[in-house]
């Protein structure tokens, strides 16, 4: 790991060989599943088939929430802290993704994080627009604030987004962990067309349609939609990984550094040869299973002494 020396230090996870050699084949499986989006599938569909690749973790039970208030899925590992729970905030782009597709992601992270976790199923755009998915998102952590002594909110791509402008709503989380965030709905940063050429995933013309359908009447700026534009005076410990070779890769870093200037705490990672939200590759890549092991030992220094 190396350090690079700038007003934010960035943690730098270089390429291990084993991904280099397993890179290929990752990315073909990539293009295998979206390629059902050309053959005429629901794009809806294909997202959540992707996302269901990530096998579920050993000694985790699934099982749908029971509580209104937090609708979705809840991963319950055995070796668990019974007073502390986790909000899992899935991406898609805020028009796909559904809990039951992120069950076997959000249990790797359970597993690891010994804490229950809900996983939210929050509204999609274009259907519902900007606040719904936020509105019940905070709500969400204020009920689990009322059962739980500490609560953990941890979210990826749109989802990594929502989780910080969750942050801004409430100050109830003891701790955060976002992949890959979608921060600037407005798409402002240099790397959305520097590394349009390196990203498998995403585009920047898709974000674009994806960004109109979630904010509806709402400005691309709206901090309720992209938290760059509104860091709060408020934030708990906040863990920030990103892939180097992604468009979002300047939205993950504006954002940390606008948050450390504010004098927050605000760790960085970034993960070479990584594309977006790596984590999910859980069973093919060993920086997916170290990056879950960092976010977990972060997850468990911030919420046990706190």
């Amino acid at each position: 790991m190396l350090q690079i020396d700038t007003t934010l230090p960035i943690d730098v996870f270089a390429l291990s060989q084993a991904d280099y050699d397993a890179a290929p084949e990752v990315h073909r499986a990539f293009r295998r599943t979206w390629a059902g989006v050309q053959a005429g599938i629901s794009p809806r569909v294909v997202y959540d088939a992707f996302f269901a690749l990530t096998p579920p973790a050993w000694g985790v039970s699934l099982h749908p929430s029971t509580d209104p208030a937090v609708p979705g899925w809840v991963c319950v590992p055995e070796d668990r802290l019974d007073d502390q729970a986790l909000l899992y905030l899935h991406g898609g782009a805020y028009t796909m993704g559904t809990a039951p597709a992120y069950r076997g992601f959000a249990s790797q992270i359970a597993m690891r994080a010994r804490r229950t976790t809900f996983i939210l199923e929050y509204p999609l755009a274009p259907e519902t627009a900007l606040p719904a998915a936020l509105d019940l998102a905070a709500a969400a952590v204020e009920r689990l604030s009322f059962f739980y002594r500490k609560v953990g909110v941890v979210g990826d791509s749109a989802g990594g987004g929502l989780t910080l402008a969750t942050l801004a709503q409430t100050a109830r989380p003891s701790a955060a962990v976002v992949f890959s965030p979608w921060t600037d709905l407005s798409l402002s940063g240099a790397s959305i067309r520097d590394r349009a050429s390196s990203d498998l995933l995403l585009e920047e013309n898709a974000l674009r349609a994806a960004a109109a359908g979630y904010l509806r009447f709402a400005t691309p700026d709206d901090p309720r939609a992209s938290p760059l534009f509104g860091i709060p005076d408020r934030l708990p410990p906040l863990l920030i990984q990103v892939g180097s070779e992604e468009i979002l890769y300047d939205d993950a870093l504006r954002y940390a550094k606008e948050a450390h200037a504010r004098g927050h705490d605000v760790t960085l990672q970034e993960w070479s040869g990584m594309q977006h939200v790596f984590q999910q590759s859980v069973a093919e890549l060993e920086a997916a299973r170290h990056a879950l092991d960092h976010t977990a030992a972060f997850l468990s220094k911030h919420m046990d002494h706190r």
